[in-house]
């Protein structure tokens, strides 16, 4: 009942988010990033690492800004300073890991570049791609410029949970097969193979049914989302195990932390986003 619950607050709220407008989606996700980095710090230091936290926290902050679109405000005024604001954030973003390994040669803890690295790590695998969201849920038009299309990230999430949905149940009626037991031993390669078919199949409605793209785009993302999206679970497994943790954290009861419910999204993210710039 409990991962009932929580997770039908969780489809709610994020679906809430993303489709409502794009301040709600951006502060979505911007949350979710900052979490999702706290929680990998945490598993850094299980992993014997010391990250800059607060310095990861001021960068991540800076990075997820970095991205997010700012061409809808009417003020021009305001949209200046806000441009402004963002190209120094940028500049900053960009100059970032070699600030924080400077940092990390002026610290007097054991193992400092270790450290230094764990920290860039964290703002690359849990700000970068939802950060990159921002950019994706944005179409160019050629005559008024770029607008918002929420269907666009939650079709492509849509695929994710069809993925997972059917990879489970195909592994539990069919699996004999483990896929990575090392990794992952509930994985099997039946299971995994069914959900990547049948979201392949399905993804030839999302023109009628989701958002409307050029050609077999919907279906090259439905053979392409899947796999991404059981490399990035597996990942995070990989990460979860060598840090001997089972949760990476517990902000959604029976569900475990961010990084368990977004593995998927943060690894498809970058993907999708140069997709889409192809």
């Amino acid at each position: 009942a409990t991962r009932s619950a929580s997770a039908a607050v969780f489809v709610v709220l994020l679906v809430g988010c993303v489709w409502w407008n794009y301040i709600s989606f951006s502060l979505f996700f911007f949350v979710v990033s900052m979490i999702g980095l706290h929680e990998f710090y945490k598993i850094s230091e299980k992993m014997g690492a010391k990250p800059l936290k607060i310095a990861g926290f001021i960068f991540g902050i800076l990075t997820y800004l970095s991205f997010v679109v700012i061409n809808n405000y009417n003020s021009e005024p305001v949209l200046s300073m806000i441009k402004s604001i963002q190209k120094l954030a940028t500049v900053i973003v960009l100059l970032s890991p070699f600030i924080i390994m400077a940092l990390a040669m002026l610290s007097k803890a054991e193992n400092s570049i270790k450290n230094a690295l764990f920290t860039i790590a964290g703002i690359g695998y849990a700000v970068i791609p939802f950060g990159l969201l921002n950019r994706t849920v944005y179409r160019e038009d050629g005559c008024d410029g770029a607008y918002f299309v929420p269907k666009l990230i939650l079709g492509v999430i849509f695929l994710i949970w069809s993925n997972d949905t059917f990879a489970y149940l195909g592994g539990s009626l069919f699996g004999r097969n483990k896929m990575i037991e090392r990794v992952s031993p509930g994985k099997t390669w039946e299971g995994t193979i069914i959900g990547v078919l049948i979201t392949f199949g399905l993804s030839f409605t999302f023109n009628y049914w989701v958002y409307d793209l050029d050609s077999f785009s919907w279906p090259i993302l439905g053979a392409l989302v899947p796999v991404l999206a059981t490399v990035g679970d597996l990942i995070e497994s990989k990460l979860k195990r060598e840090a001997g943790v089972k949760d990476s954290g517990q902000i959604m009861p029976g569900h475990g932390g961010i990084l368990d419910r977004f593995d998927s999204l943060i690894f498809v993210s970058p993907f999708v986003f140069v997709f889409f710039q192809l």
